[in-house]
């Protein structure tokens, strides 16, 4: 065990945590609204999009998210490649930043997820609060920031801490396109002298302090929430 090794790819690991954690709050930034709106959809069962958000949580929840990746990664380019050529952009779509398909692929797998959890979470609440709500002249809007979703989210927390966590440990597949984040640079750092034990360490390290210090803000906010939860009861 080359511990100096150990010490310095931790470092550069280190290093690699702004982009996933970019990438995690991006994702969940488009996730979260996509997927509570995707979720009142399937609730509602609205017609033709009820089914295309059944589908679609189907095709993400039976498929790897490295396939998804490959995809993404491979179709995205071609079909911009056929757009600008058929409108002459002079543009070279290959200097596209691979941070931009991190954004498009991740958010497209949490948000899936994303909708099981808050249909599951909305589910618990009593339609006779929303009722209520209109009978004191709350508009629809009101009626759900200020009672509906703050009881769901009690309910939904834990679930989207573990959907988040997922996310973060996910960003580690982001080598597959190039995206300079925790996995691939340490694995470039191993690369010199073949120190793939030490480098796969740190990574295992720096994801779990990662991991765990957000698990930790999570119970820290969802503790504070917990007041909803007696209003509720």
């Amino acid at each position: 065990m080359n511990y100096q090794f150990l010490l310095e790819t931790f470092l550069v690991a280190l290093s690699g945590v702004p982009i996933a954690l970019l990438v995690t709050v991006v994702a969940l930034f488009i996730a979260l609204p996509l997927g509570f709106l995707l979720a009142l959809t399937r609730i509602n069962k609205i017609p033709v999009i009820h089914h295309l958000a059944k589908i679609y949580v189907s095709f993400v929840r039976g498929t790897p998210i490295i396939i998804q990746i490959f995809i993404i990664y491979s179709s995205i380019p071609l079909m911009l490649r056929i757009i600008f050529e058929k409108y002459q952009i002079p543009y070279d779509i290959y200097k596209i930043n691979p941070i931009w398909y991190a954004f498009i692929v991740f958010a497209f797998s949490s948000t899936a997820i994303l909708i099981e959890v808050f249909r599951s979470a909305l589910s618990t609440i009593e339609k006779g609060q929303l009722e209520a709500a209109y009978s004191v002249g709350l508009t629809t809007f009101q009626a759900y920031t200020r009672i509906i979703i703050p009881q769901a989210l009690v309910v939904a927390l834990p679930n989207i801490c573990t959907a988040t966590v997922n996310l973060i440990k996910a960003t580690s597949l982001g080598y597959a396109m190039s995206l300079p984040e925790i996995t691939l640079k340490a694995k470039v750092a191993a690369n010199v002298g073949y120190n793939y034990v030490e480098a796969y360490l740190d990574i295992f390290i720096v994801y779990l302090i990662l991991c765990s210090t957000v698990e930790y803000l999570f119970k820290r906010y969802e503790k504070y929430l917990s007041k909803y939860k007696a209003a509720n009861a």
